[in-house]
């Protein structure tokens, strides 16, 4: 896999674990919202360029992989789930239609609002993502216990869903 450390080479976030050691002298060494986002970045870094080479960019494949396995949900819905702005998913996902990846159709409970579903060329498109992606994550988390990556997803969602 791209990017994974040669025998000999210090793993990923070496340089965050290093600092940590040494007493986290950075306020970033400590800072949740920091690690969290070096831990995306270490996630996604490699599998980015998957996505690239499937054609994709990364919001079009957090749209897709979002839609994936769900009923048709309302542009503000996914605007969330992608973490991207309103209209940069409103126009992002015209150009998915205007490629037969996704639908869009009004929301018959309330016209004010379009509904996004994936077609089956659109699955097509994200299956082997997915599945790549799975993978990808299997290799990234290794280094942690079935029981470790199951309470690190668990407090993870409870962080992100705090109600």
């Amino acid at each position: 896999m791209p990017g994974r450390p040669k025998p000999g080479q210090p793993p990923r976030g070496a340089a965050t674990r290093a600092a940590a050691e040494r007493g986290g002298s950075r306020f970033v060494d400590e800072y949740l919202g920091y690690l969290l986002g070096q831990a995306n970045h270490a996630l996604f870094k490699d599998f980015d360029d998957v996505v690239r080479e499937a054609g994709l960019g990364s919001l079009e494949w957090r749209v897709l992989a979002v839609l994936e396995s769900q009923a048709p949900i309302s542009v503000g819905q996914l605007t969330q789930d992608v973490l991207s702005l309103q209209p940069t998913v409103t126009k992002l996902v015209q150009r998915l239609a205007a490629q037969g990846w996704v639908v869009l159709r009004d929301d018959p409970a309330d016209q004010r609002r379009t509904l996004v579903a994936i077609t089956p060329a659109g699955q097509k498109k994200v299956a082997p993502l997915i599945l790549q992606a799975r993978a990808h994550e299997t290799t990234v988390l290794a280094g942690l216990s079935a029981a470790e990556v199951r309470r690190l997803k668990a407090q993870l969602r409870r962080l992100a869903q705090p109600d």
